[in-house]
């Protein structure tokens, strides 16, 4: 004896099962233990950063000027060399500041094996894709949802990042032109993250293996990174100061070599801007290329 659902039940079940919100919670569903360790990450970045924030002023004060005896309004200079906030504001800082900085590394490590190429390896892409699920559906969502969620927390810490360093004072945050500084202060500390998932997936693709897939999707973010390191004073025209012989630099300007060519602390933004812009270009090339390689190996 069979039983046969209504019409409407039936439709209403292949609806959801097809739908937006199906997708997203399958996706939620398998990749729950990578959600929560991202969200404790974002988690615990923020509530550093906002203690940071808190310990500023105190962390100045260990990098003010003193004099020993204390003269002219000026502190004892074994008081202020007894606080240490000011270690502790630099070291949180630059911790998370590499951490955001690598973030694109580890994601693209993920995207390549555990999000792609471990469901082509073990057949569960292709199970999806008979059960009424396009693959470029399925990809699509694959894609979109780590994306709005990395989104969210890089560039929530990165805002928070920028209100918990204050004045930027280079002798406690370092200077703008430093790696890890110059990306995680701008846009591109959502870039490079959102570029890594891209070319992640797109080795998952290409090798749908999940451990192959993993290490080529770090080695191509490494690759992307470096080579935007090695070419960022290029990405935008420096200065040349004439009759320079003699004058000191300020220390905001980014010195590109022994004479007087430089960035000035105004070339962040162009930058930022153009760096950030190679970066969404590779991602959207690699999510081309990664629905058309889905299209050509798949009915």
């Amino acid at each position: 004896m069979t039983a046969t659902l209504p019409a409407t039940a039936a439709a209403g079940n292949r609806g959801s099962s097809r739908g937006p919100r199906g997708l997203t919670w399958v996706v939620l569903r398998v990749h729950h233990m990578a959600l929560i360790f991202w969200g404790l990450a974002v988690t615990a970045a923020v509530a550093a950063l906002i203690w940071m924030h808190a310990i500023g002023d105190e962390a100045r004060r260990g990098m003010s000027a003193c004099a020993e005896p204390p003269t002219d309004g000026l502190p004892s200079c074994t008081s202020v060399e007894a606080i240490t906030v000011d270690d502790t504001y630099q070291a949180v800082l630059q911790l998370i500041g590499a951490s955001l900085s690598y973030a694109i590394f580890f994601v693209a490590a993920w995207a390549g094996g555990a999000l792609i190429g471990r469901e082509l390896e073990n057949g569960t892409a292709r199970l999806a894709w008979t059960q009424s699920v396009s693959p470029a559906r399925w990809l699509a969502a694959k894609l979109a949802l780590p994306a709005a969620l990395i989104t969210a927390g890089t560039g929530a810490v990165a805002l928070v990042n920028l209100w918990a360093r204050r004045d930027d004072n280079p002798n406690l945050v370092g200077d703008w032109y430093y790696s890890d500084v110059f990306i995680t202060t701008g846009p591109t500390a959502v870039a490079y993250p959102l570029a890594g998932v891209a070319l992640g997936a797109l080795a998952g693709l290409l090798l749908r293996r999940a451990l192959p897939a993993a290490g080529a999707g770090f080695a191509v973010a490494l690759v992307l990174y470096n080579v935007l390191e090695r070419c960022r004073e290029h990405l935008w025209p420096a200065v040349t100061l004439a009759d320079a012989d003699g004058v000191e630099l300020p220390r905001s300007a980014w010195q590109l070599d022994s004479g007087a060519t430089v960035h000035p602390q105004s070339h962040f933004w162009p930058l930022q801007l153009v760096e950030t812009g190679i970066l969404l270009a590779v991602a959207a090339t690699a999510t081309l290329v990664a629905f058309w390689l889905l299209r050509r190996r798949t009915p």
